[in-house]
Formats: structure tokens, sequence, C-alpha cells
């Protein structure tokens, strides 16, 4: 499993989260296993995604896809992503009996 942050802006917030959503069984043909959006305090249009992949060679062949790019400004995405793929080295997962 890899992980992918991508990071970027888009002009709005709800326009780009229709879009977002009605690709998803798009995205998981491609190989994306989860996704969590997070938006910065102060700028509800400035986002990060956390996503779970099932390879890097599949995820770097989506985020490089002229496809992703097409979606991506027809949802408003300003400029290009800043993006890094990750493979997780540690884990602590708290619970309330802790």
């Amino acid at each position: 499993m890899i992980h992918v942050i991508l990071q970027h802006e888009v002009s709005d917030y709800a326009v780009w989260k229709a879009i977002f959503d009605s690709n998803l069984d798009w995205r998981y043909r491609q190989g994306e296993r989860s996704c969590r959006i997070f938006r910065s305090f102060g700028n509800v249009n400035d986002l990060t995604l956390f996503f779970e992949w099932d390879s890097l060679e599949s995820a770097r062949a989506f985020i490089v896809s002229d496809e992703l790019k097409a979606k991506m400004a027809n949802a408003g995405v300003k400029g290009p992503p800043r993006v890094d793929y990750l493979t997780e080295v540690h884990s602590v997962r708290r619970s309330a009996a802790d």
C-alpha cells in the first residue's frame, strides 16, 4: 500500500467536492483504496487529500494522467497540485481503553 498526499487550492469547495464525489468509481478503478479530505483553517478552499493507493506505479500513473488533469481543471483546481508519495514505517492508534 502506498500513501499519497496531494495539496491544492480550489475555486469553490462545494463545486469541487461534487465533481470529486462523482468520480469515486473511476478513482477506485485506477487504484485508489481510500481518501481523507482536510481543509486549512482560514481557507476552506485550500485542500490536503490523504490517499491510500494499491501501488506506487498506479498512483504515479493516475497523478500524471491527462484525464485527471482535465477533471481537476473542470473542478476548479487552481494550478498544479503538490504531490508526495509515502510508505508507512510506523503507526500508533489509540483507543478509549488507553
